[in-house]
């Protein structure tokens, strides 16, 4: 890849995501001397996020470069990566404005990163441009942010703890706790929701021809759960999580079974866990209401033109205030079941042995997931030539698994700790 190119260009800069990203590219540049540049359409817009960030950070970035670049022209898309090793993708919802991102970068050798949460847009791009990124040298890797960094990571922990022996499932538990001002989550995100769940229906027939190999069955299933529970693990009510972390386990799953890093099929349920039966029932009523809109245009037009009333205040135009996201930290509880030895795996018996453990990290939307995005693309810049794939379009698990990724997430406050491992 040419040495003149910027190690790093943040697309879409200016919007509420990327100015976090902004912030968190600014300092990993100074700690590992890297060039970079921000991208976006209105050079006014650039240069306030630059001064914005500047005070945030304490640094000086007046001279930072910008570039002109914009979803309707893929001329100023191509121009834009022609000019980056690694190009940040912050300008979603991705399924309107992502694939022409990942055309210019596949066209023009740029490696490619998204904070995608939506399923669709992610296959989709797997299934249409795996084998050009492949012949291009490229690697396109989606949900590098919350969705679904966080996940993917936990996993990988737990591999790492069942090495020697075999992993067989997992069950995660987001809790997401907030100071006196509340949480919140910016209207984009939302946005990218409602159509998620719009064309949930699109899936099916996508990963067929996605996965024409069928994986080995699950020999030990966990219990089936009620869609609302107490979990005696985290001592909380739980309801499933309605994000992108099941898809894109799913698939690094079977790459690992495919490239043998895996000698067998993983199960894995994600679960959002909540303090109180009133809250975990409030949520559940407004998923009831969320998901039957969403079947109907008028119900579509209604969610996006009043998202706090359907919300409950939770998703709003304008995102969250920086008090709310300094007051907001996150924790994901992965319970990993498996075997101790090789030896007792192929004995046929059930697992005998459960693993616990914790990430703890800050505010997943707006400094989680600027620190796991830029994470990843160090990781890409430093360690490309001995990843385990080093082209086509990938999960963060598939293309970081066997690298740094967790220990620079745990020095940049995403931590792991291990809270219980015994025999069962």
């Amino acid at each position: 890849m040419d040495s003149k190119r910027y190690d790093l260009v943040i697309f879409g800069a200016s919007g509420f995501t990327g100015q976090f990203v902004v912030d968190q590219v600014a300092k990993l540049a100074e700690e590992e001397n890297l060039t970079w540049a921000v991208a976006g359409r209105l050079k006014p817009k650039l240069m306030k996020v630059l001064s914005e960030a500047s005070i945030r950070t304490g640094k000086k970035l007046s001279d930072i470069p910008m570039i002109i670049a914009d979803t309707d022209s893929l001329s100023s898309l191509e121009r834009m990566a022609r000019q980056a090793r690694v190009v940040l993708n912050c300008v979603g919802p991705y399924r309107f404005f992502g694939e022409p991102v990942v055309k210019a970068c596949i066209a023009s050798g740029a490696h490619h990163l998204d904070i995608s949460g939506e399923p669709q847009f992610l296959e989709t791009i797997q299934h249409l441009y795996h084998d050009k990124a492949k012949q291009n040298n490229v690697m396109v890797i989606g949900a590098t942010g919350f969705d679904s960094v966080p996940a993917e990571s936990g996993v990988m922990f737990l591999q790492e703890k069942f090495e020697g022996g075999q992993l067989t499932n997992i069950e995660s538990y987001l809790s997401i706790q907030h100071g006196p001002k509340g949480g919140g989550i910016n209207f984009a995100t939302y946005e990218s929701a409602v159509h998620s769940f719009c064309h949930a229906g699109e899936l099916i027939k996508l990963r067929k021809s996605l996965n024409s190999e069928p994986m080995p069955k699950i020999k030990h299933r966990l219990p089936r759960r009620p869609f609302m529970f107490f979990s005696e693990e985290v001592k909380k009510w739980c309801l499933p999580f309605m994000g992108s972390d099941r898809s894109v386990v799913n698939r690094t799953v079977r790459d690992h079974y495919s490239t043998g890093v895996l000698k067998n099929n993983v199960e894995f349920n994600p679960y959002l866990s909540m303090s109180s039966k009133f809250s975990a029932l409030k949520f559940r009523a407004f998923i009831f209401i969320f998901t039957f809109l969403c079947q109907y245009w008028f119900g579509r037009w209604l969610l996006l033109k009043f998202p706090q009333v359907f919300s409950l205040g939770y998703f709003k135009r304008g995102g969250p205030s920086q008090e709310q996201i300094d007051g907001t930290i996150f924790t994901k509880t992965f319970v990993g079941h498996g075997f101790d030895s090789h030896k007792s795996a192929a004995a046929g018996g059930k697992p005998n042995r459960k693993v616990t453990v914790r990430l703890t990290a800050p505010e997943p939307g707006y400094v989680a997931t600027p620190i796991c995005m830029v994470q990843c693309a160090a990781v890409v810049l430093k360690e490309a030539d001995s990843m385990r794939h080093t082209s086509g379009v990938l999960t963060p698990g598939a293309a970081f698994y066997g690298t740094s990724l967790l220990k620079r997430l745990n020095k940049h406050n995403v931590r792991f700790e291990t809270l219980s491992d015994i025999k069962v």
